[in-house]
């Protein structure tokens, strides 16, 4: 795996061209098209994986010339440098170590017929857009122009939304504007949460590419593409530390709706909140601020005499529990919520 700077990634994305073009030569001279990924999360190498897949079909179209990541970064307890989830992916399939780039920029000279990113985490420059003649085309985790930016399928999930999807775009310079080549909907329920709404969506994304990738490599997939209309446009900034506290003046759809977005930040009384239910009211009551158990759930109140259950929970440094054992681990003592 090659941490480039801009001349020796040049070089080597010559060379990369070069040799791709050789290998992808079928029968009668005919030249499979060279797709640069662009990725890094677990998201993105299921992407990478379905592209991959299909590259080796011997009717394919296309092949992954080269792979463009984030750098490695240090994780878990010993600090040990780790490649990205897509980087990682790339070797286990054993795609070439030389052709898996790591630059903190992908605003170097690259010469791919067609990019597709997933997930990257940089902006792509003007002047790397302008480079594969069939464009740039993005995953993108929301049905645009809703919810553009780093979190998605946060955003709608805190919203409380009952369908999203995924969007095919083009790349352009603004964030998540390109004219959308083909979306498909998703029905949410109220229980699923955030990592694995977003992994159906890559997963849906991937195949809908696949679907589209022939339009896409034929040019045609540019006429047909429709503009976003800006009229609908809705953000979705990523998500700040401060968001992850709990209100419970708060009415509980709104805290359930906020928790399915993550795996839970710790609260003043150190429990990381795992899953939920909203409850509109209360059957069981206490004093204003004491939090009760019924069925296989805490009963948090919250705002409007609505109750928040709990199901799962984590204490720091324990596994995730049930409702139930946390609840039988108090050993009768009370359980109060912060004001």
């Amino acid at each position: 795996m090659a941490r480039c700077s801009p001349p020796l990634l040049r070089r080597l994305f010559c060379r990369a061209a070069k040799s791709a073009s050789a290998a992808g030569a079928g029968a009668g001279g005919t030249s499979k098209k060279n797709i640069v990924f662009l990725g890094s999360p677990q998201v993105a190498a299921s992407v990478l994986e379905t592209l991959l897949v299909a590259s080796e079909s011997p009717d394919s179209s296309f092949q992954v010339s080269a792979v463009v990541t984030q750098p490695p970064a240090a994780k878990n307890r010993g600090r040990k440098l780790m490649p990205s989830a897509v980087a990682q992916l790339a070797l286990d399939r054993g795609f070439p170590g030389d052709l898996i780039f790591t630059p903190e920029r992908a605003g170097e000279e690259v010469r791919p017929e067609l990019c597709i990113t997933a997930a990257y985490g940089n902006i792509l420059p003007q002047r790397f857009l302008d480079i594969p003649p069939y464009g740039t085309v993005n995953i993108h985790p929301s049905l645009l122009p809703l919810y553009r930016g780093a979190a998605p399928v946060q955003r709608a999930l805190q919203d409380g939304v009952e369908e999203t999807g995924v969007s095919l775009a083009y790349t352009v310079r603004a964030l998540d504007a390109g004219p959308v080549i083909a979306s498909e909907k998703f029905a949410v329920d109220e229980y699923i949460k955030a990592p694995e709404l977003l992994a159906i969506l890559f997963n849906l994304g991937s195949k809908l590419l696949l679907h589209e990738l022939p339009s896409i490599l034929d040019g045609t997939a540019k006429e047909k593409a429709k503009p976003q209309d800006d009229s609908k446009i809705t953000h979705a900034p990523k998500l700040n530390s401060d968001e992850s506290w709990l209100s419970f003046n708060q009415e509980a759809k709104l805290l359930h709706n906020k928790l399915v977005n993550q795996n839970g930040e710790p609260d003043v009384l150190e429990i990381k909140v795992i899953s939920t239910k909203a409850c509109a009211s209360c059957d069981k009551t206490g004093d204003g601020n004491e939090v009760l158990f019924s069925g296989n759930s805490l009963l948090i109140p919250c705002g409007g005499s609505s109750c928040l259950e709990v199901v799962e929970l984590q204490l720091p440094g324990k596994k995730v529990t049930t409702a139930r054992d946390f609840w039988n681990g108090l050993r009768g003592q009370r359980l109060l919520k912060s004001p």
